[in-house]
């Protein structure tokens, strides 16, 4: 069983964004970045879609549900910030192939958190946005992950 574990696309300067940051929506660059991870997505028949609250997680997939025709579910466990040990319980919990979108904080931490279990990462480290970790379960245990780069534009 896979989860593909985004990183979230381009969505610009925190700091230059005028609001609150769970509004902060994608670049143009971001955009082009979701249709790209959709293209390569789709084709793996993923059977749901997972998101951080935030707006420019859930604009990631939006992409992608509209090929797939899957709605976007929402968890706070996803969320920037959200607490390491609830993220990872959210990806043990799914049971069917699904694409789950996260931030810059979270994913590092699931990935770090499951090799240190005894999960297997086969490729160098890459934590960029737009990044796609692919992670394989086997028996319900975390076993595989590598990481493909962020689409070229």
């Amino acid at each position: 069983m896979t989860i593909y574990l985004v990183r979230h696309a381009h969505a610009g300067k925190r700091d230059r964004w005028d609001g609150d940051d769970r509004t902060r929506p994608l670049s143009d660059k971001g955009w082009s970045q979701a249709k790209a991870l959709a293209a390569r997505l789709a084709p793996l028949s993923p059977a749901a879609l997972w998101s951080s609250p935030y707006q420019r997680c859930r604009q990631t997939l939006e992409p992608l549900a509209e090929i797939t025709g899957f709605p976007i579910a929402v968890s706070p466990s996803l969320s920037e910030g959200a607490d390491i040990v609830a993220a990872i319980e959210l990806l043990a919990g799914v049971d069917i192939p699904a694409v789950c979108c996260t931030h810059g904080d979270v994913v590092p931490s699931v990935v770090d958190t499951l090799a240190r279990r005894g999960m297997e990462v086969t490729t160098p480290a890459d934590w960029r946005k737009a990044t796609i970790w692919v992670i394989t379960r086997e028996g319900g245990e975390f076993a595989r992950a590598h990481v493909w780069p962020p689409p070229t534009l």
